[in-house]
């Protein structure tokens, strides 16, 4: 998981929701990717709430994607902690094979073993897959019109799909043998010159990964809970059983709790908010 200031409450009630559900919590390690400019209180402020938390801070350098992010949407997808997903693989130790890659606007309410262990088949990545979504919305016309933009998706094993990138199960061996690091920045850089798309991070990897992603369960990622882009929208669990529930998009739980507009789904998150009133970043 990333942690920055303006998401440190939802990455505490991710933790500890993960925690809470897990038949062997002692055998869960946090990886927390941030940034230099607020790690010290924010490494203290995660000791402080879980103490006997086994944990890891890397920092990731803002530069590696200085000049490569381009503007979308929504300004809060324009951050580079945004893009520190797509490094993965060069700030975790080599030791590490397997990884969970959650956002910070997320809990889960099952034991996270069960995602842990799905058999990926041979992909770099699992994720679960949206196959009904318009795939071609989420590139601009100058790339469907150009073929060579386009030929990127032949040869994949079956027609790409779309995927949140905010539940990711990754094979960190296989992503460094294939260099996807390097696939992902070179899309950011042709996104640069040509604007093929308008969301942030989330087309690189639909480009790269999309027809070749080991599909799992919806359960897994109940996403589109802050409304997709839209302000003030409520949303409704789709249809199954749930395992894990995402706020992605613009409302977030703990921002709607707190200006007393929350939505009905919002009362899910809510007890696992260790964080509503404690002052986070006080020196006393």
């Amino acid at each position: 998981m990333t942690l920055d200031t303006a998401y440190l409450r939802g990455s505490v009630a991710g933790v500890y929701s993960v925690l809470h559900h897990a038949s062997c919590p002692e055998n869960i390690v946090f990886h927390f990717i941030t940034t230099h400019s607020h790690g010290v209180k924010l490494t203290r402020a995660v000791t402080t709430t879980f103490p006997y938390l086994n944990f890891h801070i890397y920092y990731f350098n803002t530069n590696l994607v200085k000049g490569k992010i381009s503007s979308s949407i929504r300004r809060a997808l324009d951050q580079p902690l945004n893009y520190a997903r797509m490094f993965l693989a060069d700030l975790l130790p080599a030791g590490v094979r397997r990884i969970i890659y959650f956002d910070s606007d997320l809990i889960v309410v099952d034991d996270v073993i069960n995602l842990w262990s799905i058999n990926l088949g041979g992909h770099v990545l699992g994720a679960p897959e949206y196959c009904h979504a318009n795939f071609t919305s989420y590139f601009t016309s100058k790339f469907w019109s150009n073929p060579v933009f386009t030929a990127s998706f032949k040869g994949r094993p079956k027609d790409p799909c779309y995927f949140n990138t905010g539940v990711m199960v990754i094979d960190l061996w296989k992503w460094r043998e294939g260099k996807y690091t390097e696939k992902l920045e070179n899309w950011m850089r042709i996104q640069k010159r040509y604007r093929i798309y308008e969301l942030g991070s989330l087309p690189p990897f639909l480009l790269v990964f999309g027809g070749d992603v080991e599909g799992m369960e919806h359960r897994w990622n109940q996403h589109g809970l802050g409304g997709d882009n839209l302000e003030g929208l409520c949303r409704a669990l789709h249809p199954g059983p749930v395992s894990l529930l995402h706020w992605s998009g613009k409302g977030k739980p703990w921002l709607r709790i707190d200006s007393k507009k929350p939505c009905p789904l919002d009362s899910l998150w809510a007890p696992y908010d260790l964080f509503r009133y404690p002052s986070l970043f006080s020196d006393s």
